[in-house]
Parts: structure tokens; sequence; C-alpha cells
């Protein structure tokens, strides 16, 4: 099964972007608050000790991106696009392993570029509206006429080469700008081929407006709630699914003296992804609450637990519980394709199938 970490740092940073129009916002000075990613599948023996490579991965990520902070980007990279920081960590910041690296330049927006020069662009879009799901089963809440403040992530796609700006996050702006106004402070349920308006179908609609029009989409997210949506790519659904848990750790392998050694814990958050048959009837692949449900016990398991002294766990750091995790997940829910498990924000790893639509954190 495979296993990559995903590390995070963030840094503080001015720039202006020069290949954009007279009179655009970012063609002035400004500033963001970055938050800076790498995907590693890093190869046996890399870290310092088994359980460290989260460690091992951020310190040399850390080591550049400070060469970043709290400058003017203009005067390190010539033209400072998000794509072109990720590309300028990516050849300054040497991982064995490193798959993507990502570049969050507000919370709502970023990139991810891959060693094959694929880009992903996304950025987050919300809405309020109203809806009822007409074929739950009597007595679930969702067959009530109930509401959400949703969100959506649209996820373009393209081969980047030597283009300094794969898709202006502009696009998306004026793709999405029909559909939110079609979609706002409306019941869903009233608009026409949206009568059944689970997560899937939301995102399948959303698509179905969008794609014949803007080729470089490839996938729809909708988040129901902040823990729980759909993806749909043209071709199938995938749904998740996010709880946290509270509990303790301490590493077996650390060394002595060690932060990591020593007893301590973390609000994790843990991410189950599902590729469930799709219910063309119910309109979901599954319901959010059989999932909740399922995984109920192995929850109660970790959650304010001393994570090292649970039976079946050789050591607690993130690797070792997400595999736990998996192992005994995958037998409540047989169409789990990966989890997600972070100790802190954006540091954590990934197991199972991988996606390219990575959701942000």
């Amino acid at each position: 099964m495979k296993t990559t970490f995903i590390v995070s740092t963030p840094f503080e940073a001015a720039r202006h972007v020069s290949i954009f129009p007279d009179g655009h916002k970012a063609k002035r000075m400004h500033g963001h608050s970055f938050l800076s990613s790498l995907q590693v599948a890093l190869p046996p023996g890399m870290a310092e000790y088994q359980g460290g490579e989260i460690d091992t991965i951020k310190t040399r990520l850390v080591q550049q991106v400070e060469k970043l902070d709290y400058k003017l980007l203009n005067d390190i990279i010539e033209i400072p696009t998000d794509e072109n920081i990720a590309h300028w960590i990516s050849g300054h910041c040497y991982v064995p392993g490193t798959e993507k690296i990502a570049i969050q330049s507000t919370a709502d927006e970023g990139i991810r570029i891959d060693i094959h020069g694929t880009t992903v662009i996304w950025r987050r879009y919300r809405f309020q509206a109203a809806h009822q799901l007409p074929y739950v089963p009597p007595g679930h809440k969702c067959g009530n006429m109930h509401g959400h403040s949703f969100a959506v992530l649209l996820h373009a796609i393209r081969q980047t080469g030597d283009c300094n700006l794969s898709t202006n996050y502009d696009v998306l702006d004026q793709v999405w700008s029909p559909v939110f106004n079609q979609l706002d402070h409306e019941c869903l349920n009233e608009i026409p081929d949206l009568s059944n308006p689970t997560s899937e179908m939301i995102s399948k609609w959303i698509w179905e407006k969008l794609k014949p029009t803007f080729e470089q989409l490839a996938c729809v997210t909708v988040y129901e709630t902040a823990s729980c949506g759909a993806n749909y790519d043209g071709n199938q659904f995938e749904i998740w699914k996010d709880f946290t848990f509270d509990s303790s750790t301490k590493f077996v392998h650390a060394p002595k003296g060690s932060k990591r050694a020593k007893l301590h814990g973390y609000t994790y958050l843990l991410r189950l992804r599902v590729h469930g048959q799709f219910d063309e009837k119910m309109g979901w692949a599954i319901d959010f609450g059989d999932i909740k449900e399922a995984f109920n016990p192995i929850f109660k398991a970790i959650d304010h637990q001393p994570l090292w002294n649970i039976d079946g766990l050789s050591d607690s750091d993130v690797l070792s519980v997400a595999k736990y995790v998996f192992d005994k997940a995958k037998t409540q829910l047989p169409y789990l394709t990966s989890i997600e498990l972070y100790e802190s924000s954006g540091n954590g790893v990934i197991i199972g199938k991988q996606t390219v639509f990575a959701l942000p954190l």
C-alpha cells in the first residue's frame, strides 16, 4: 500500500506580478501569508529514526523556505507567480521521493505541481442554499428541508512547461460566477436537473454546467459541511469524511532527549476517502452517516487514549497510527481507498490510493 508524507511550513512575503495587465491588483505590490508543502514518498532509511520522517522532510523544507520569508519575492524569483514559487522550492529543496510541491497563497486558492510538470490550480467558492433529500428513509434528518453554507473547489489542470501562469485565478472567477448566481440563496431541489441535491449530484451538476466551455476543468469538489463532501471528475465520485481525535503519544524509536520521545499529544485530523458503488436513485455512493457509524468503534478506541498502549500498535508515530487505522477501517468500509492522518495542520501521511485533487487543510 503506497505511503506518502505531507509536510508544510508557512512564510510571509511580498510580491508584484508584472505579467498581469495594468490595473490588475496582483500587479501592484502586495503580500501574502503563504503555505508551502511537499508530498514525499520518502525512501527507507532516509529519516534519522523510524517515526522521524516528518521531521526529516520538514527540516529540509524550512531551510529553503526561510530564504523567502519576509522577503520581496521579485528579488529572488523574476516573476513570482504561485507556479514559479513552487518551481523555485522544487529546485532548491531536494528531498528524495518528492512527488508534489504545493503553494497556497491564501486560504482559498493555491496550486500543486508534480514531478511530471502537471499543474493543478484550485480556488474555493461559497454559496448558501436550502435542500432536502427526497429518497432517504423515513426519520433520516436529511429528509427534512434544511440548509448549508456550501463550499466548492474548482480544480483546473494543465501541463505547465515553461509557462509562468497555467490558469489565472480570475478565469476561475469568471467561470464560477454564472453558476453561483443559480445556486446562491436558492432551494436546490427547485433547480432544473437538481431535484435530488446530494453532494455528489451537486458536484456533477456543476461539472456539467462548466466542462463544455472550460476544458481545463479537472474536478469539482463540494463541501456539504466542513468535514464531509464529494469530488467528481467526470467519470467517478469520491467522498470523504473527516474526524478529529485527541490522543497522547510518544515515539518509541525517537532518540533519548528528543521532544518526540517525551509524552505529548495532538488533536489529529483523520480523513477517510471512499469510492463506493454509486446508487443512481439515492444519488450517493454511501451515506456520510453510514461512514460515521461504521467507523465509530475504531474512533472510540483511539480518541482520548494513550496511543502507545493500544494493542496492535508497535509505535505511536503518525505513520504507525495511520497504518493501524487503515487496516481496521478497511474491514468496516470495504470501499475505503485511502486515509490521511495529520498530527498538525499540513503535516501528516497518506496511505492508499493517491489523488491529484488534494483538499486544503
